[in-house]
């Protein structure tokens, strides 16, 4: 397994895609308790939230090393805070998938019984965003090849315009779910209604750190 340090010395850019597989690994799982939520294996919706919260330490160790081993004498064709922004935002994603899967074993959601709120459809509108986002993050050496210009530059631009549309449409089911909430959920107790509440929010934030993370690789084309 390579070193930090070897990637660096390989390509800097290698380092973001090293720490957004991390990332990446939180997402898969976190799409694995989706999947079971509604059977209400509380024993393995617990399991799958604890090796969220591994996976998203691993993102944390990583992001860390990328920082303490980012010398600050390197050239990078980029801005070292644009640099390390995009660290942070892909990082925050991680922090994201951890703080849902704690959520979702605080207490057993009778999902359902009184308010049917589609969360596994509200993730997956949102996690292809995020899919999107990370497959821009695939594309940087391309981008370096190209210095951050030509046909490559035009076809990442392309990418983030498709997830700012995507984003939006996400965006339109968080705010009719939300509707749907405080429409049908007068017979939940407070502490249900916020936890409802909550995730809704949470995971629509998947999209939205998404879009912001794409969107600062836009920002590094539009300056150069």
């Amino acid at each position: 397994m390579l070193t930090i340090a070897r990637l660096f010395g390989k390509s800097p850019f290698a380092t973001l895609l090293t720490h957004m597989t991390k990332v990446a690994n939180c997402m898969e799982k976190l799409s694995k308790l989706l999947e079971i939520l509604p059977k209400m294996e509380v024993e393995k919706i617990e399991r799958l939230a604890a090796e969220i919260s591994n996976l998203e330490h691993e993102a944390d160790i990583t992001k860390n090393d990328i920082r303490n081993h980012l010398p600050k004498s390197i050239f990078l064709p980029i801005d070292r805070g644009h640099f390390l922004e995009i660290l942070s935002t892909q990082d925050s994603i991680a922090d994201l998938a951890e703080e849902i899967g704690e959520l979702l074993i605080m207490r057993p959601l009778d999902l359902c019984k009184q308010v049917k709120i589609d969360f596994q459809a509200l993730y997956k509108k949102n996690v292809d965003v995020f899919w999107d986002a990370k497959q821009v993050i695939t594309e940087i050496d391309e981008l370096l090849e190209s210095s951050f210009g030509g046909i490559e530059a035009e076809k990442v631009k392309g990418m983030v315009e498709q997830i700012a549309y995507k984003e939006h449409q996400a965006s339109l089911l968080k705010q009719k779910l939300l509707k749907q909430l405080f429409s049908e959920g007068d017979e939940l107790s407070s502490a249900l209604f916020f936890l409802h509440l909550k995730l809704i929010e949470e995971i629509s934030s998947i999209s939205n750190l998404s879009e912001k993370l794409a969107n600062r690789i836009r920002m590094v084309l539009e300056t150069k």
